[in-house]
């Protein structure tokens, strides 16, 4: 599942490849940019802030977003793709690399400089340069009646949490997904581990939040609902939580360790 410290690894992936190229070959596989064409255009980087992924080019920026199944890829030129061609929203070629983005969420090219303005609504990113604890404490806690959860995910508060790493959290810090924002006890703690875990992630292909890294091993709650608790042997429990019905996302908690 796509968070943070996967669209890290992407864009560090494709920027190794891609950064300093001229672009050989650029289509774009929706509609509204289906005519834009930055062939000859030089990539100067690509970055990620949260759960976007930015390649910068030229004077304009191709902005995507994974959302639940998308991917970059690259192949070598004139080699296959991992997936089916149908599926590609973006082919962007070099002499050297064809970077493909496969089932993206979100496909738009903006000028580079309103990059910024358009992702400002972003809080401080977990894996950016520029991370901000202090403003993302203050973030979620300017909403006390909302879910911790909820509040965790809200990408307005801090970029780059998905719904794996919210679980966790929460069970990490004894927190019941439900519990309001102003009955947290320790805040700054909670947004503290959030770093330190996807920081810790951020090199890893399979997301390790128990420090075991054996198969099956690897999480506390998300996904395990009906098992038992592996501090306690209690069921973990599953429901539903979000900002609104549209928005709802899976929940597990355990009942004896999360209050």
């Amino acid at each position: 599942m796509p968070e943070g410290d996967t669209v890290y690894r992407a864009a560090r992936t494709l920027d190794a490849a891609l950064a300093g190229a001229r672009l050989t070959g650029c289509d774009l596989r929706v509609p509204r940019y289906a005519t834009v064409d930055l062939s000859g255009e030089t990539v100067h980087e690509v970055a990620s802030r949260g759960k976007h992924l930015l390649i910068r080019v030229g004077e304009a920026s191709i902005h995507s977003h994974l959302k639940m199944e998308g991917a970059w890829q690259l192949s070598r030129p004139g080699t296959a793709w991992r997936r089916p061609a149908f599926r590609a929203r973006a082919v962007l070629a070099t002499a050297e690399w064809v970077a493909v983005g496969f089932d993206l969420g979100l496909l738009e090219v903006l000028p580079l400089a309103e990059e910024s303005a358009r992702l400002d609504y972003l809080g401080p990113d977990l894996l950016g340069p520029d991370w901000d604890a202090a403003e993302a404490v203050r973030r979620i806690r300017s909403r006390p009646e909302r879910a911790v959860a909820v509040a965790l995910a809200d990408q307005s508060n801090l970029a780059g949490l998905g719904n794996e790493y919210v679980n966790e959290l929460c069970f990490l810090r004894g927190l019941l997904p439900t519990r309001p924002v102003g009955e947290v006890p320790d805040v700054p703690a909670l947004v503290a581990l959030a770093r330190r875990l996807i920081f810790f992630n951020r090199d890893r292909t399979d997301r390790v939040t128990t420090g075991d890294t054996r198969r099956g091993a690897r999480s506390w709650v998300f996904g395990r609902d009906g098992l038992p608790c592996r501090r306690c042997g209690t069921r973990i429990e599953r429901g539903r939580l979000g900002r609104s019905e549209l928005e709802l996302r899976d929940t597990f908690w355990c009942p004896h360790c999360q209050t």
